[in-house]
């Protein structure tokens, strides 16, 4: 896109009280507790919510005993279903589990080492952002985390936990120039006045958490633009495990291999070689050996050597790219286990990554975000 001239792109977001949020954090949270107890335990599990209901099914293998209702309640209870008349209640949904433990044909294959399942796993980075992530995901993230915040410090009473925001940029290449358009939808008392709502979210929310700079005259703001948002959560929208998998990634930029991230265990590579793609692009933008960098890595069931690597710069490289891809291979081991042991992936982390995206994040325990190999990847770059 550098000779693409101007042209708009768009990210969304959503709160930790949207439905399909919500799924993520139980399915994650009974990942959390089966890590806390037995660190090898394997865990894919899936989780739906709708009115009144819970539902959990999946493969779980551990020497451990986890009390799934009981975390289910409370994940519900922290996301801020608390009260019935917000339309699903932790104390009184039905929580129903179907669990299963993994096929001994996969162990089998994962056990001396291999991949958990075949596919594609995508990372990406840029300089849009200190993060080093694209601009317009971490604005919606911005304006989410910011509703979140005013409903939980109750500033903005009326919230509900249910929200949604979205970002439209205005390019020039790969330069962000201006914010074109924002949305931000938010599930509200049923009493609120919409005049009221609208006027407190543009000020409390939109405009003090975007850059004033890249607003202008003409971006063009939307909230709650149906004029009613009281119905939300489960109530309102079924929700599933993985289906926010462009939320939880880089908002649209780049490729995505389609296999989502929470309720899975290390093993699985969806997630360990996701985050893998992303601590190698990051590293290699921090080291200034391109702008941009996307990286695919891809495996075979049971094998423990990716089937392939791809690091794409966009055209934005410093040095040749197969020096980029032999830079890659010596600083970064891709196999499974090395994956995990590398990142210290066996550790009960990962309900904070099911809200707010899985990167760009600062806390320590996201160690994928760390940059340091950028330093020896520029020696040896010759930088």
């Amino acid at each position: 896109m550098e000779n693409q001239g101007k042209y708009l792109f768009t990210s969304e977001s959503v709160t930790e009280g949207h439905p399909d949020k919500i799924a993520d954090q139980i399915s994650d949270s009974i990942l959390d507790a089966v890590l806390e107890k037995d660190s090898v335990g394997r865990v894919a599990c899936e989780t739906l919510v709708t009115t009144g209901l819970a539902f959990v099914a999946g493969e779980i293998t551990t020497r451990s005993y986890v009390d799934i209702p009981r975390i289910v309640r409370a994940t519900i209870q922290e996301v801020g279903y608390t009260r019935a008349k917000f339309g699903f209640d932790y104390q009184t949904c039905a929580v129903v589990t179907a669990i299963d433990e993994q096929s001994p044909d996969i162990a089998m294959g994962v056990d001396p080492g291999g991949a958990g399942d075949q596919g594609m796993m995508f990372g990406f980075a840029c300089r849009e952002t200190p993060e080093l992530m694209p601009l317009p995901i971490m604005l919606a993230h911005r304006l989410t985390r910011a509703l979140s915040r005013a409903r939980r410090e109750e500033r903005l009473a009326y919230l509900r936990p249910d929200g949604k925001s979205q970002v439209t940029v205005e390019y020039e290449g790969f330069r962000p120039v201006r914010i074109d358009t924002v949305v931000v939808s938010c599930q509200h008392d049923a009493a609120t006045k919409i005049e009221t709502l609208r006027d407190e979210i543009k000020r409390e929310i939109i405009l003090k958490n975007l850059p004033e700079d890249l607003l202008d005259a003409k971006t063009r703001y939307h909230i709650n633009p149906t004029g009613r948002f009281a119905v939300g959560g489960p109530q309102g929208d079924t929700g599933v495990t993985g289906r926010k998998i462009i939320v939880d990634t880089y908002g649209g930029w780049g490729h995505h291999g389609g296999g989502a991230f929470s309720g899975k265990d290390p093993t699985k590579v969806d997630r360990s070689a996701s985050y893998m793609a992303r601590y190698i692009a990051k590293n290699l933008v921090s080291a200034g050996v391109t702008e941009r960098a996307e990286v695919q890595v891809a495996y075979a069931i049971g094998v423990a050597e990716p089937v392939s690597l791809m690091v794409d710069t966009s055209g934005t490289g410093k040095i040749p790219q197969a020096k980029i891809h032999d830079l890659v291979r010596s600083h970064f081991r891709l196999k499974p286990q090395e994956i995990i042991e590398h990142l210290n992936l066996r550790r009960p982390i990962f309900r904070a990554t099911a809200a707010f995206g899985h990167f760009g994040r600062t806390e320590a325990e996201f160690t994928w975000e760390k940059t340091d190999k950028a330093d020896a990847i520029r020696r040896d770059a010759g930088l």
